[in-house]
């Protein structure tokens, strides 16, 4: 007997059209994964359901999620938000629960970790933050949230990156501090 569908399940008609919103922006930007195939790919999300819903979110808060790389030991794509800027559906969010439950009041609509969270995906680390910007020019006139390393979280910040001046930057404000132009980046393996 087959179990009620959950949500975090995608129809097939919603499957098959961002199949083919991910099989276009995978053959117009080949520069971000060169030597790699799209049916293999397909054939990898097709078999991963929540995976695919986890990059149907990335794809309604316009992260415009592409393949990246693909992980050496394990076989699995990897997957990063590559809108030019933040993606639209994530901005205005303090860094973590920690962050939204200090503020007192002007109160953020959430915060970046659970919204990720929330979505089956990973924030980019720094270095997958630097990584991204190897392969474009992402986030000149907005900032986005990185995973913080837990020393500087200890202490009550959080770091984030941009691209200003042909260079990227890293920074730091308090994890409770929100802006309309930073938001967070995601990646996902399948």
């Amino acid at each position: 007997m087959k179990t009620a569908k959950t949500k975090k399940e995608l129809s097939a008609k919603q499957r098959e059209e961002l199949l083919g919103i991910l099989k276009a922006r995978f053959e117009k930007n080949m520069n971000r994964h060169a030597g790699l195939a799209w049916a293999k790919v397909k054939t990898r999300l097709e078999a991963k359901a929540e995976k695919l819903w986890s990059l149907s979110e990335m794809e309604r808060t316009a992260g415009e999620p592409d393949v990246v790389g693909q992980d050496k030991k394990t076989g699995e794509y990897i997957f990063f938000d590559c809108s030019p800027q933040s993606p639209t559906g994530r901005t205005s969010l303090c860094y973590d629960r920690a962050a939204l439950d200090a503020r007192k009041e002007h109160k953020p609509k959430g915060s970046a970790m659970d919204l990720a969270e929330a979505m089956g995906i990973e924030m980019l680390t720094e270095e997958q933050y630097l990584e991204l910007q190897k392969l474009g020019n992402f986030d000149t006139k907005c900032s986005n949230w990185v995973k913080t390393p837990a020393e500087i979280r200890k202490l009550g910040g959080a770091i984030y990156g941009d691209h200003r001046y042909g260079r990227v930057f890293v920074g730091h404000n308090g994890a409770e501090s929100y802006y309309s132009g930073r938001g967070f980046r995601g990646s996902l393996q399948v």
